[in-house]
């Protein structure tokens, strides 16, 4: 085929994009790879239109099924938060609390994360308590508190 590498080329994929993932990937230390991210627009699109919603102090969340057997990460900040220090800063602050707790967020989930301005200036444990509670819990967690450093 013109135009494409020819390992592409030749995959057997039919077109139809790799499989989904049947076991989550295991990661090093204090990663948090890409593969834990939403990263393409038809993500973010889908978890906003299919998915539900769920409200807190600190920020919204929009949660969608995601049939892997890990659960995935995805940050909007609108420009209205501030300028563009202050939306990473909230962007790191909460993949850090994803991170951190991983293993208490039930798997099989995309999870899309709209900010509120109070989130960068709120306490890392309060913005960890309300982040979570919006949350599914894997099975077997307790409602205790989440894990902080």
């Amino acid at each position: 085929m013109k135009g494409r590498p020819a390992s592409r080329a030749a995959s057997s994929d039919n077109g139809q994009g790799a499989a989904p993932h049947t076991r989550a990937p295991e990661v090093k230390g204090h990663a948090f790879p890409k593969h834990f991210r939403l990263l393409r627009r038809a993500d973010f699109r889908r978890v906003y239109e299919e998915g539900q919603r769920r409200s807190a102090s600190l920020c919204t969340v929009f949660l969608h099924s995601n049939q892997l057997a890990y659960s995935r990460l995805g940050i909007t900040v609108p420009a209205r938060v501030g300028k563009a220090v202050l939306r990473n800063r909230i962007k790191r602050r909460l993949r850090e609390v994803f991170r951190l707790n991983r293993t208490q967020i039930a798997a099989g989930w995309d999870i899309v994360v709209n900010p509120r301005a109070q989130t960068a200036v709120a306490g890392f444990q309060k913005l960890e308590r309300e982040f979570l509670r919006l949350l599914p819990r894997a099975k077997g967690e307790p409602k205790g508190e989440p894990v902080s450093s």
